[in-house]
Parts: C-alpha cells; sequence; structure tokens
C-alpha cells in the first residue's frame, strides 16, 4: 500500500536514485543465466519468455542438450559469467521442473512447476513499464523454517533487479508476491497503481494484477549446484509418474470389472436358454 511505495521512494532517493546516484555504481553484481532443456512445450516456453520480462539482469542462452548431465549448466554459467541459474527443465513433454541455483558452489533448489498460466491467456488489464525494478513481497510462512529462508534467499537474489543494472529503469510499478498455501509456493505479479489528483493523504495505492501465474512445489534443496547432498526433502511431494501410475492402475481395475462383468453376463445367459420343447416337431 502506501507504506511499501513510500518507503521504496526513500530507499531510491538514499541510494542516489537508481543509476544517476552520485556513486554510480552497482553493488549487486547478480547476473541470472535463464535457459531450459530440450522437449518444452508452446505454453512452457511463452510462460520462459514471461519471466525473462521481468529479470533485465538475465541472460540468454540456447537450450541445454545434455538430459542425464544437468550439471553441465555450471560451465555454461561459468562461460557466461553468471553467478545464478534458472534452469526449467522438461521431462516427457508434459512435465516441468525450475532449478534455482547459486553456481558454482550452491545452494540449489529444485520445484515442480504446475498451474502454469501465461499472460497470453490471462489477458489482464495490469501493465507495467518493461525491465523496470520490482518490490518482492514474501508470505510470513518464508520465516518459519530454515528450508524456507533458504528458499526465500534463493527467490530473493534471483528476482531482485540490481539497482543501476543499465538495463533497469529506475521505477518501482510493480510487485512479485510469493505466497505459501498448501506446501507449495504461488507466484503473482501485480501493477502498482497510485491514487492520482487525490488530496486525501490517507489513500492507499491499489494492485491490479498482470500475469503470469504459477506455482512451485518445492522438491528439494541440494548443498551443491545441481549436486551434492540432500540439505531437504518434502515430504507430502508426489511426481507426476507416481500420479499416473496410480491412475492407470486404477483404469485397470476397472477394465478388469468390465470384463468380469460381461463374463457373468454371458453365463447367466447361457443359463436362462430355455430347453426346446419335442413337442413342437409333432404338429409340422
Amino acid at each position: 500500500g502506501k507504506l511499501v511505495m513510500e518507503g521504496a521512494k526513500e530507499g531510491a532517493a538514499e541510494n542516489g536514485g537508481g543509476r544517476n546516484g552520485e556513486s554510480g555504481t552497482v553493488a549487486n553484481r547478480t547476473r541470472v543465466l535463464l535457459f531450459s532443456t530440450r522437449g518444452v512445450t508452446h505454453r512452457q516456453r511463452h510462460l520462459i519468455e514471461d519471466v525473462r520480462k521481468l529479470l533485465p539482469h538475465s541472460k540468454k542462452e540456447p537450450k541445454l542438450d545434455a538430459k542425464d548431465r544437468i550439471t553441465m549448466a555450471n560451465e555454461v554459467a561459468e562461460m557466461r559469467n553468471c553467478d545464478t541459474v534458472l534452469l526449467f527443465e522438461a521431462r516427457k513433454h508434459q512435465d516441468l521442473y525450475l532449478w534455482i541455483s547459486k553456481t558454482p558452489s550452491g545452494p540449489c533448489a529444485k520445484f515442480h512447476v504446475v498451474n502454469v498460466h501465461t499472460m497470453d491467456e490471462l489477458k489482464f488489464t495490469g501493465n507495467n513499464l518493461l525491465y523496470s525494478r520490482a518490490i518482492l513481497s514474501f508470505d510470513a510462512a518464508f520465516d518459519e523454517s530454515e528450508n524456507m529462508r533458504i528458499i526465500k534467499e534463493l527467490l530473493t537474489q534471483t528476482f531482485a533487479v540490481p539497482q543501476g543494472h543499465r538495463k533497469s529503469k529506475p521505477f518501482v510499478d510493480h510487485m512479485i508476491s510469493f505466497f505459501f498455501l498448501d506446501e507449495r509456493i504461488w507466484f503473482r505479479h501485480y501493477q502498482i497503481i497510485e491514487p492520482q489528483h487525490s488530496t486525501d493523504k490517507s489513500a492507499e495505492s491499489e494492485l491490479v494484477e498482470i500475469g503470469p501465474r504459477f506455482v512451485l512445489a518445492p522438491v528439494r534443496i541440494f548443498s551443491g549446484s545441481f549436486s551434492g547432498a540432500t540439505l531437504w526433502e518434502s515430504q507430502s511431494y508426489v511426481s507426476p509418474n507416481e500420479l499416473r501410475r496410480a491412475a492407470n492402475v486404477k483404469n485397470q481395475g476397472s477394465y478388469k470389472n468390465r470384463v468380469r462383468s460381461r463374463i457373468n453376463k454371458q453365463r447367466r445367459e447361457e443359463q436362462l436358454v430355455v430347453a426346446e420343447d419335442p413337442l413342437n416337431v409333432m404338429f409340422k
């Protein structure tokens, strides 16, 4: 609301108003490598492009070929001089996973991306200046456990645009929110609309959703970058392969029931056949 916008303005004033400050230096030199593996669908590709528009400090890279050797992303990040990797991994042309890693030493978090809705699908009325800096908003649940604090720090260092970055614009007109509900992280993107020509100082800013929308189901946190010991593993996560297997078993059971019912029906019909009366042929 109003307090958030006033705090953002005060912070920009203290730091020299962005790139045109007195020092002119960029303290945060985070560079994010944003790319994907081969096999992404068209909806997943549109989602990646929507996320790319939120990160002016990101770099492009062709799709990663080696699915079995995902650790090669560390080498690509080193060649592109990036310290953070945002890798979308596609499996079986239907499942999408997100890796957020601090290269080269870690840590790294793996998420399952579900409930994807791109900006073209949503068509919300919200809008923001391209490559402007965003306010990051986190749910209070991100401070309740160690694993959630690690995830919060990874998300902060990835989506926080460095002040004074050459591609960024020194405006704060949108907000990225992360909510934690049902053991999942819900991503939302809003435009901040300040009251225009209002004499009421108590008037608060409004939020209008822009998009995209997606949900991250945390899977694991690793000590290294795309490797290392497992620091935390979700006990409530069920892989999509297991869900499909359970659905297939259920369908197989229903098929067996249909076959069994058909056989029983045939047996009943055979038992209900009336024997031919021998007297019927006497009057022909």
